[in-house]
Formats: structure tokens, C-alpha cells, sequence
């Protein structure tokens, strides 16, 4: 639902006591840590039990499993995710008893007073350059805090409270979110058109962007992808309104250049390249050229705030990744398992691309599932046309998130767009079938690949279970 962002935004010790709405979800436990973490008294649900509610019980917090009307409790405000509808419970006993409603984006700016924030913005890889910038400020000596919408391998958390005054924020345009707040410096990793159920035409995303670059502070600066047109552009813009511009790019003349990018076993290397100069190398222990290109961006900001490139490409170096971005999940009867949350077209040709270098001599067996309606109505032949890279595909229906289901719209109008000839395109009606589905197909050696934002996570999981010999077996 869209909770209007209130006039006044004040600090988050004035909340009062906060009830989250959906606490369980990437953004808002995040943002539970970080309230936890100043001593505010903290309250949620969600609509099931998971790891994450057990973490933040551990934390402090009293978490619902469910919505109901009392657990609304002595709350003085309440934070709404945005999957969660507009007649919750929840939501309507706080609208009964005139308590103050704060959208996500309104919570997060609330901790962020006070700080440098640092946003991370763009159509892909958000998550994955907040992550990474965060790593490589830690490196360099920097105890930022930070808020990310995925869990990093290594600290196993999407938040933390740092000691410094820069606050590192993924900032998320798909609800305007990123509007919301006024960044010291920000990065924009690519302009590409994507959630176009809310801001309607390709142009009026891009316009938000412009917007997002005007809150940027004067003094502050810009980090910007260039190798899309969308991110050539807003360069352009965003410099023609005096503000510093800092490129990158891995195809073009830039300020920060990617060289000969290429795999290393399970990473990836490339050189670097400064105004002209040769910085070093870059090297990453995740796979594809889309994550190095992420990791360049996180680099240039920390040049430009000063910190020295040995240490932040250390920091780099050591990055293990992020929950759910072409994360390994396991290997049985010689099958590796990788999960990766890529939904948009861009996103998952990056992924394949990646994941075929991983396969090597093995095939690359996918299994898809859309996300929302609306992108799957826009988008639908554009993501078959990438899974097209794979050798066998099994596409799942729409995971619906926060929208209701369309007639024909749904992962059928994503198989007919797939190039691969019938027989090796196939569909499932949900995560519960895809498992046996896989295990039918694959053979020793092939790499299966679970991609989307829905719940095809738990595909991976369960398909090695199935291959997995029995206990006691050889």
C-alpha cells in the first residue's frame, strides 16, 4: 500500500514506540536493527514466522506471527510495508486511533538525521553496490552504518549501527521511495526502465531520477553508471546543474574504467583505470561482469570521500556477496544450485551470463519466476528472450507480491517468448512442483540456476535434498 509520506519528518527518537507492519521483509527489518540498535522500543509483525523475526525477538523486538487489530498495541507510530494491503488490520486500528503512519522510506529517513548518507540508487544492483560499498568503507577503516536490502554473506545482517556519521542507504525508486531522502553523495548504478506500474511511462522514471539527483547536497557528488543511455544521460543532467559527476564505465571513456574484465574460477578480475591512469586490479570473489561493474562504482565513492584504493579494494577483495544475488547454494550428485533475485530482463541476462561461465563445460539449466503482474505484463517476452542463454528452462507462474492476478498474464507468456525449441521449456504452477521438475532434467556436472524475487528461493534447497544420497549412502 502507499502511506503518504508525512509533512514533517522528525528524528527517530521521537517516534515514540514503533510498530512495524511487515517487519519481517527486507527493508523494514532493516530499519527494525537500526531503531533497536538507539534504544526505541519496537513492535511488529509479519504474516509468517521466519529466521528474521527470530533474530530481531533477539534483538528486542515483540514479534506477531499474523495481522490483528490489538497487537497494534501502545504504539505511537506505525511503519507500513509497501507489500502490505490497504484494509490490514493493523493499518486500519492505527488509522482509527490517529496514530502517526510512516511509509518505509519515511522511517528510514527518520535514522538518518543527522547523518551523511551515502544513497545507492539505480534500476539494477542496488542492493548488491550498497553492500559492497559498505564492505569497502569497513576496510578502509570506516565504521559506517548502514541499511541494505540484503542480508551480507559474511555479517548475515541488512543492517548495522556504525560508530562514524556516514549512514550507507540502499535507495529504492520503485515506490519513490529514494525521493524522500537528501544524500550527502549518491551512487546511480543504471537508468533503466522498470516499475512502470507506478510511474507510468519509461520518461517518468527517468525524471525521477532527475529529481533524486536534486537532493543530492551541492557540496556533494554523484557516482553514475555509463555504459546504459539512461545513466549517459542523467551524467549530463546531473552535471549542467553544477553538481560534481564522477563516471563509470566498463565500455566507454570514463572517470573510473573497467579493463579487460575476465573470470577467475569463482570470481571475476579487471583492471582499473583512473582519469587516464592505471589504479590496479580489481578483483571480487562473485562471478559476472554486472558485479564488478557494481564494485567500480562503490570504489569511485571512496576515492572521492578520500579513502585510499589499497584499502578499499581490499575491502572489495574479501566481499563474499549478498543473500539471493547468484548465491551458491549447494552441490549434490555433482549438480551445483545457485539463487539469484534477478527479475528484470537486464538483470537476468546478467545472471546467465555469469552462470554460464560457471557451467563451463556443464549445461545451465533455469528455473524462472516472475514477479508482480504489472512488470510481468510489460516485461513478459523480454525475460523469455533472455532466458533464451539457458539450456533447459522451467518457468513458474507470477508471484503476485502485492498485486492481484490478471488473465493471461502469467508465466505462460514468459515460456512462448523463451528461444529454445519446445522440449526443453517447461512450466510449473509453483515452487512446490519445480523441485522434481529439476531433478528429472538434471544430470552430473549441469549448473541449476533458481532466479526471481518470489519464492522460488526454496526451490534450490529442496532440489538438493532430492539428490542428495540417502544417509548412510555412498
Amino acid at each position: 500500500m502507499r502511506v503518504p509520506v508525512p509533512a514533517e519528518l522528525v528524528p527517530a527518537e521521537r517516534l515514540g514506540r514503533v510498530h512495524l507492519v511487515g517487519i519481517g521483509g527486507a527493508a523494514l527489518s532493516g530499519i527494525a536493527r537500526l531503531m533497536l540498535a538507539r534504544g526505541i522500543a519496537v513492535t511488529g509483525s509479519d504474516a509468517q514466522d521466519t529466521p528474521t523475526l527470530h533474530a530481531l525477538r533477539m534483538l528486542g523486538a515483540d514479534c506477531f506471527v499474523g495481522h490483528d487489530a490489538g497487537q497494534v498495541g501502545a504504539a505511537d507510530t506505525v511503519v507500513v510495508s509497501t507489500a502490505v494491503r490497504d484494509d490490514n488490520p493493523e493499518v486500519v486500528e492505527a488509522r482509527r486511533l490517529g496514530l502517526r503512519l510512516l511509509p518505509r522510506s519515511a522511517a528510514l529517513e527518520s535514522l538518518m538525521q543527522g547523518r551523511r548518507v551515502l544513497a545507492v540508487a539505480g534500476t539494477h544492483g542496488k542492493t548488491t553496490t550498497t553492500a559492497l560499498l559498505t564492505v569497502a568503507l569497513r576496510a578502509a577503516g570506516v565504521d559506517a552504518t548502514y541499511a541494505v536490502g540484503g542480508d551480507l554473506a559474511d555479517t548475515g545482517r541488512n543492517a548495522h549501527a556504525g560508530r562514524s556519521d556516514l549512514f550507507v542507504a540502499e535507495a529504492d525508486e520503485s515506490d519513490g521511495a529514494f525521493l524522500v531522502y537528501s544524500p550527502h553523495a549518491a551512487i546511480v548504478t543504471t537508468v533503466d526502465a522498470d516499475h512502470l506500474d507506478v510511474w507510468g511511462t519509461e520518461a517518468a522514471y527517468r525524471q525521477a531520477f532527475e529529481r533524486f539527483v536534486a537532493r543530492i547536497d551541492r557540496e556533494g557528488c554523484l557516482v553514475v553508471g555509463v555504459d546504459d543511455s539512461g545513466g549517459r544521460a542523467l551524467a549530463r543532467h546531473a552535471a549542467s546543474r553544477g553538481l560534481e559527476v564522477v563516471t563509470v564505465s566498463a565500455e566507454r571513456d570514463a572517470d573510473l574504467q573497467l579493463v579487460d574484465i575476465r573470470p577467475n574460477g569463482t570470481g571475476t578480475r579487471a583492471g582499473l583505470v583512473r582519469r587516464g591512469r592505471a589504479l590496479g586490479e580489481l578483483r571480487l570473489d562473485v562471478p559476472g561482469r554486472h558485479y564488478a561493474l557494481d564494485a567500480a562504482l562503490a570504489l569511485a565513492l571512496g576515492l572521492w570521500l578520500g579513502l585510499a584504493a589499497v584499502d578499499l579494494t581490499r575491502g572489495l577483495a574479501g566481499f563474499t556477496g549478498t543473500r539471493r544475488r547468484m548465491e551458491r547454494k549447494g552441490e549434490a550428485a555433482r549438480v551445483r544450485v545457485y539463487d539469484s533475485y534477478a527479475h528484470h530482463p537486464v538483470e537476468i541476462a546478467g545472471d546467465l551470463q555469469a552462470a554460464r561461465g560457471l557451467a563451463g563445460n556443464g549445461r545451465l539449466v533455469v528455473c524462472f519466476q516472475p514477479h508482480l503482474v504489472s512488470r510481468t505484463k510489460i516485461f513478459g517476452a523480454r525475460m523469455g528472450e533472455a532466458l533464451g542463454a539457458a539450456d533447459e528452462v522451467i518457468v513458474l507462474d507470477v508471484y503476485l507480491a502485492r498485486e492481484d492476478a490478471e488473465p493471461g498474464v502469467d508465466g505462460g507468456m514468459v515460456a512462448a517468448a523463451v528461444p529454445l525449441p519446445d522440449d526443453r521449456v517447461h512450466r510449473a504452477a509453483d515452487p512446490s512442483s519445480a523441485p522434481a521438475m529439476l531433478a528429472s532434467l538434471v544430470r552430473p556436472g549441469d549448473l541449476v540456476l533458481t532466479l526471481g524475487a518470489g519464492d522460488v528461493t526454496t526451490v534450490g534447497p529442496r532440489l538438493l535434498a532430492l539428490l542428495a544420497p540417502p544417509r548412510g549412502g555412498s
